[in-house]
């Protein structure tokens, strides 16, 4: 009366093959997962202006303190400064900027609704102590997709536009 061990199964390295082949299948088959697991560089942009802005009116209403957002066009960066910073940690900021854009997508301008398009140089997008912010538009070219993103005063939220969007609609 002994026992018998039953040889039925795969064994690990079987399955791990299988899975494997399967993974490679879907990736190059569904587009999505690509979306996923190698995000898109504008997305990622999208997301960071959308949580900051929000972070930075919320902050400035808590502080009872003014922050700027520095848009720099020539490092294609952003920065963050706010009112009470001596010009030493000004140029400290600005030397660690808070994203810095990758090198196919390109900063074309910020708009503003009385001083127009600043398309060089340093745009400055303030967010008051009161809880509200400049009201701009943000443009950016990838490769061959122009986007807006339009920062409204008294609105949390920013939406972004495919395309170069204007105030007036």
């Amino acid at each position: 009366m002994g026992y018998r061990i039953a040889k039925s199964g795969f064994t690990l390295f079987e399955l791990m093959a299988v899975i494997a082949v399967l993974s490679l299948v879907l990736f190059f088959t569904i587009p999505k997962f690509q979306e996923i697991l190698l995000p898109n560089e504008s997305k990622k942009f999208s997301r960071w202006i959308m949580l900051k802005s929000q972070a930075l009116k919320e902050k400035s209403l808590r502080e009872q303190k003014t922050y700027i957002l520095h848009a720099d066009m020539e490092d294609a960066s952003f920065w963050i400064s706010d009112e009470l910073m001596s010009e030493e940690q000004t140029r400290e900021a600005q030397k660690t900027p808070e994203y810095k854009l990758p090198d196919d997508i390109r900063l074309v301008g910020v708009r503003y609704p009385t001083k127009g398009m600043v398309s060089a140089g340093n745009a400055p997008i303030r967010f008051h102590k009161n809880g509200y912010s400049d009201k701009v538009i943000i443009y950016l070219k990838d490769d061959d997709q122009e986007m807006s993103f339009l920062i409204e005063p008294f609105l949390s939220k920013v939406k972004r536009y495919d395309g170069y969007a204007d105030f007036d609609g």
